[in-house]
């Protein structure tokens, strides 16, 4: 017996093939399967949001038809290549000789102020707690950062190979979105430097206090 996932695929381009919505027993005939297999996979379907199911208007006695189509777009399976992605990008990064780097970190900086969990308006905050926030964005990041005193510890690259190919561009980036974040909390400490692998296993963020 195949798999959900094949099946409900098969159910899909039954879908897709079809000149018009289907309802479940056209489905199971088209696909040789029990209705209630059909109303499965059609129900799980639609649950994604690959299908539409409406109630056609009736035309006579009895019960409306519920009928299925596919939702336009791509589908949604499949293998992505964000890191290619990554790198198509990086590179036409580089390309910008140098500036470069600096536009990297502008766009690191653009993105920290996005990213960081502001406080609310009229209460500003301590070195201590811009650094505690910045510390739960890295987190969040997954950078497992370790604070120590004006030091936070990045014991993981979330874009190591990235960081490995393109170096400098990439670690610009992370320390943008340190400096961006820091200056959206409008706090009394930012980010001075990033010592890229300066310990066994950890880049090194130096704090500066204002």
């Amino acid at each position: 017996m195949p798999s959900e996932r094949p099946r409900r695929r098969e159910v899909l381009d039954a879908l897709r093939a079809a000149r018009a919505p289907l309802g479940v027993a056209e489905v199971a005939e088209r696909l040789g399967v029990h209705a209630n297999t059909a109303r499965f996979h059609l129900d799980a379907l639609a649950a994604e949001g690959a299908v539409d199911r409406t109630v056609e208007q009736p035309s006579g006695p009895g019960r409306p038809r519920t009928v299925y189509a596919p939702r336009p777009g791509m589908d949604r399976g499949g293998a992505r290549g964000y890191r290619l992605l990554a790198q198509i990008l990086l590179s036409r990064l580089a390309s910008d000789g140098p500036a470069a780097r600096a536009n990297a970190t502008d766009a690191g900086r653009e993105w920290g102020r996005y990213l960081v969990d502001r406080p609310p308006p009229f209460q500003p905050l301590t070195g201590d707690e811009a650094a505690g926030r910045l510390t739960a964005l890295l987190d969040d990041l997954d950078f497992a950062p370790q604070p120590d005193g004006e030091l936070i510890r990045l014991r993981h690259c979330p874009f190591l190979e990235l960081a490995e190919e393109y170096g400098p561009l990439v670690c610009d980036v992370h320390l943008g979105l340190m400096q961006g974040a820091l200056a959206e909390l409008d706090a009394p400490v930012e980010a001075d430097r990033l010592e890229p692998f300066a310990e066994p296993g950890a880049c090194l963020a130096h704090l500066r206090r204002g």
